[in-house]
């Protein structure tokens, strides 16, 4: 997923108006439209604030998902074992 994406989506999720985003970051609500639309992206600078607006992180924010545990390939080994 695009960070474009992800703004719409959490924003939406938030309630929040492309303009009521845009007035919390002193941007356009046709900046964000093109944001969410992929015709450009936010300024890097901006990224940190834009999680904060949206109360997410910027793994969110990114589409980054938690960790997965990784799974053993041995499987277990016996106590008698080696």
């Amino acid at each position: 997923m695009s960070i474009g994406y992800n703004i719409a989506k959490y924003r939406k999720a938030k309630h929040l108006t492309q303009e009521e985003l845009g007035a919390k970051l002193g941007v356009s609500n046709q900046a964000v439209s093109k944001w969410e639309s992929e015709t450009s992206m936010p300024d890097i600078m901006l990224l940190p604030q834009i999680a904060e607006s949206l109360d997410i992180t910027l793994n969110d924010l990114y589409g980054i998902g938690a960790p997965k545990k990784a799974k053993s390939l041995c499987g277990r080994v016996s106590a008698g074992g080696l």
